[in-house]
């Protein structure tokens, strides 16, 4: 492996961890286009930052940007509490137009300059190395590796600096503001680093890796775990592990490395979407059909607590008169044997006292609407174990 082949991942790894830290709060609050806005709309700052500078590698041209960043989500705030549109519809009155402004300032003033939207847009990791710092003549690295790096210690110190803010005010405004904390300035802090990242991330990926960086980590951790501290963590992980598998299948393929990565991201999110313990596509489907066979074993139980005739308990019974299915009563019959809840004596279905107990507690607790409590006394009875 090339020493570019190993500063290529590198950057790709400090890219990831850099956009996954404030990506996980835009998760977390619900603004998770706002990342694809910024990402566009910060082009006019640059491109203004370059006409006051005539300097691409100015720090005007980040700090400009992080400023329209800012100034895009104040806009979208704005019309968002005008009432009149919802906050999806705001994002897309607001970028396209701070967008097309920096378009066209580009096509009118700076048409011989190399500072064109799709360097800006798609970036490339493949030449990042080759576009070095020099410090006194000496090579010190790829230029992206320090800015993006310098970003990320900044980010982290921020973080640390500010963790139970930012978590508070996430997570309860009011009562961040009781406590003293500003909910406003975590938020344009929140903002201004999102953009931040963004810009300084785009030489080296360009916007679209950086709005899939920062949303698909934090949304496969968030699917997979609730603890803020190691929701951070396990997005980072997330965003490392696309960023060296996305260049592999980018080398292996011969292909855009960005677009690679991407995909890599896809694909993991789509695994942990389906497959996830407790969030996933498959646990739900199972436990909401896991919930609909607890209605109708209650609803069994039930029937058989409210009627004493043999007629009314006979196993047939459940087709002719509950007008059950002969699969579903064989289930639900199966089931309350299993967690011995009935007794079966010549096609007589009867209550056991375990079986009495339950039904009276759930109905206790449907009554009372103490859904915790029902998951409680499930557990106690062993319900679903056999």
């Amino acid at each position: 492996m090339t020493s570019a082949q190993i500063e290529i991942q590198l950057i790709a790894c400090i890219v990831a961890i850099a956009c996954a830290i404030p990506g996980t709060f835009l998760v977390l609050r619900k603004m998770a286009m706002i990342s694809d806005a910024i990402s566009h709309s910060i082009l006019p700052g640059i491109v203004i930052g370059f006409f006051l500078t005539e300097d691409l590698n100015s720090p005007w041209l980040i700090l400009l940007a992080a400023l329209s960043g800012i100034i895009t989500v104040v806009m979208v705030e704005y019309i968002q509490k005008t009432g009149l549109v919802k906050e999806d519809t705001a994002i897309g009155l607001v970028f396209p137009a701070l967008f097309s402004i920096g378009v066209i300032l580009i096509a009118k003033n700076a048409g011989d300059v190399h500072l064109d939207v799709d360097a800006v847009l798609l970036g490339e990791l493949a030449f990042a190395p080759f576009d070095r710092l020099l410090i006194g003549g000496t090579d010190v690295g790829p230029k992206s590796l320090w800015v993006i790096g310098t970003i990320l210690l900044l980010t982290l110190g921020l973080l640390i600096a500010f963790f139970k803010e930012l978590k508070i005010s996430t997570f309860d405004k009011q009562l961040a503001a009781t406590l003293g904390f500003s909910p406003v300035l975590m938020h344009y802090g929140l903002m201004s680093i999102a953009s931040v990242t963004t810009v300084g991330a785009f030489d080296a990926v360009g916007a679209i890796l950086v709005v899939a960086l920062m949303i698909a980590p934090p949304a496969m951790a968030y699917l997979l775990i609730k603890d803020l501290k190691k929701m951070l963590v396990l997005a980072c992980i997330f965003g490392v592990i696309a960023a060296l598998a996305g260049y592999w299948m980018a080398h292996w393929l011969d292909a855009s490395i960005a677009g690679s990565i991407t995909t890599v991201l896809g694909m993991l999110f789509l695994a942990v979407y389906l497959f996830a313990p407790n969030s996933g596509l498959i646990s739900v489907l199972h436990r909401q059909k896991r919930q609909k066979i607890e209605v109708h074993l209650l609803t069994f139980l039930l029937h058989l607590q409210n009627h004493r005739e043999k007629s009314e308990r006979h196993i047939n019974h459940l087709n002719e008169h509950i007008n059950w299915h002969k699969v579903r009563a064989t289930s639900v019959v199966n089931l309350a044997l299993k967690n011995n809840m009935i007794t079966i004596d010549d096609h007589i279905i009867s209550l056991t006292e375990k079986g009495k107990i339950f039904t009276t507690e759930a109905i206790n607790y449907i009554i009372t609407n103490k859904s915790a409590a029902i998951e409680d006394m499930k557990e106690r009875f062993f319900l679903f174990r056999g």
